[in-house]
């Protein structure tokens, strides 16, 4: 395979960067394609590159990048989590990788972990041109709710809203707030398992993570990004990896999402807690069930 950096405009003119990983061989040819992204304030080079690697491997091209205002991509205020660009982000990034070269845009799949594993389901219910959704260790909202209405006002904020100027998103951010518990930070604590700690000032303080230990929140509008809206909604193929000791994106919550999911589905349960598939052979498993699920869903033209 071959990686390259590359940036892209996101919602609201944004700089967005990353990494296309490109199948490479004498057989190369329109390939599938799969945009990825990390969860809440992680970046592209916290575990993802292994995935990304192993996915493409299989075949698929890759689209690894950072969310607005963390890592490598543009936005300001620095270390802002704003849910609905994110998610609109997604849409945006299926569109210019739906534009590259060696790419097929009738085969394109998304990729979240944690909080973007929420944002995928969204998305994924959102946009048809999504043929496949795998959600790591997903946030999935309080209990799949389905609500026509509800789902309707949240799918127009995100598609109908090409300038980025969502309703109500426009006010003073809360914060801050530390990521996880750290000797000598006083702030509010988003994520206060002791996982959540080692896992964080681990592998966010390597060389190259560009990651820190404080956020700031975006408002919200009346209606929420709740991926719990989405569940009853989603009829393309979905793979859920679930950690059978997530007390971060809880476990219990996570299989009832699942039961609710109408369309095909396949689960991967995972021994350990909600960071274990960062890592190791938990990752490599993780990695692998994702490759040959988009493998499957992905192979043929639409």
């Amino acid at each position: 395979m071959v990686r390259i950096d590359v940036e892209f405009t996101g919602t609201g003119g944004t700089a967005l960067r990353g990494w296309l990983y490109r199948p490479d061989g004498p057989d190369r040819r329109d390939a599938p394609a799969v945009v990825m992204a990390h969860g809440f304030s992680a970046t592209k080079a916290m575990a993802l590159e292994r995935y990304a690697e192993i996915i493409c491997a299989g075949g698929i091209a890759v689209l690894l990048y950072d969310h607005r205002n963390f890592g490598t991509s543009d936005g300001e205020p620095r270390q802002l989590v704003d849910p609905w660009r994110q998610a609109r982000d997604y849409i945006v990034a299926l569109d210019w990788l739906a534009s590259q070269p060696g790419v097929d845009p009738g085969r394109l799949g998304i990729w979240g972990s944690s909080f973007s594993g929420g944002h995928v389901l969204v998305v994924g219910a959102v946009d048809r041109r999504v043929r496949a959704v795998v959600a790591n260790v997903p946030f999935v909202g309080v209990a799949p709710i389905d609500d026509i209405d509800r789902f309707e006002r949240m799918e127009s904020l995100l598609s109908a809203d090409p300038e980025g100027v969502l309703a109500d998103t426009t006010g003073a951010p809360s914060g801050p707030f530390a990521v996880v518990n750290e000797p000598g930070v006083e702030w509010p604590v988003i994520l206060p398992q002791p996982e959540a700690a080692d896992w964080f000032l681990d592998v966010g303080r390597r060389d190259g993570s560009g990651w820190h230990n404080r956020v700031w929140m975006a408002s919200v509008p009346s209606e929420p990004l709740d991926p719990a809206l989405a569940v009853p909604r989603l009829h393309s193929p979905v793979l859920m990896v679930v950690a059978s000791h997530d007390d971060v994106a809880a476990t219990a919550k996570a299989l009832v999402a699942f039961d609710h999911l109408p369309g095909p589905k396949e689960l991967l349960t995972i021994d350990g807690h909600h960071f274990t598939p960062y890592d190791g052979e938990a990752l490599d498993r993780a990695a692998v069930a994702a490759q040959d699920f988009f493998t499957t869903h992905l192979s043929s033209p639409t």
